[in-house]
């Protein structure tokens, strides 16, 4: 697919950036309302993080924001789609910030483990796709770690959360609003 760059503004109250877009990536058009609730409400990454994950990054817009609001963490960016990951390191730069790590699921090291993951999943890819998906990150959490999904009401939000919480996942809804709901998943015993 030909390239078409679009360039967006992400306003958040805290902090506000400059992304570029292009086809072939999600939210083009602009930052989705999902990803925008995540974080707007979502919690801010803990001062004592180190390593932070955005799980289906796209051109960047939450691991921008996260290492933004936690200059001192390793953010890493992580997405299957090329061009996504190219847009995410650009933005990236543009914005200034070095501390984020962009690259392909299998770029990331097997021991490494995360403080916490914030994500918009890929919803439609399938039910059982994307519990394999969760099921892989969600295991990298460290002990005590926690993820922050934001998933729509009508693509299975609450079915995800039962499968979460019956994995042996802590999950809870941190808010519904619109047609999403925010969920938190603790690191647990779940998922092996």
């Amino acid at each position: 697919m030909a390239s078409r760059r679009t360039k967006i503004e992400l306003h958040l109250p805290d902090l506000s950036l400059n992304l570029m877009t292009d086809r072939g990536v999600f939210g083009r058009q602009g930052v989705d309302a999902g990803t925008k609730l995540l974080l707007l409400h979502g919690p801010d990454p803990a001062p004592g993080d180190t390593d932070l994950l955005d799980l289906g990054c796209g051109y960047g817009p939450i691991a921008l924001a996260l290492a933004r609001r936690n200059p001192t963490a390793t953010v890493w960016a992580v997405d299957i789609n090329e061009r996504a990951r190219d847009l995410c390191r650009q933005n990236a730069e543009a914005n200034e910030l070095g501390n984020i790590r962009v690259a392909g699921p299998a770029e990331i090291p097997a021991a490494q483990r995360f403080d916490r993951i914030w994500s918009n999943p890929p919803i439609r890819i399938g039910k059982a796709a994307l519990h394999e998906l969760l099921s892989h990150w969600l295991d990298r959490l460290r002990p005590g770690g926690t993820a922050h999904l934001v998933v729509q009401k009508h693509l299975g939000s609450d079915s995800l959360h039962r499968w979460l919480d019956g994995s042996g996942l802590a999950t809870t809804r941190r808010r519904s609003q619109s047609a999403y709901r925010l969920l938190d998943v603790c690191a647990g015993s779940g998922l092996e």
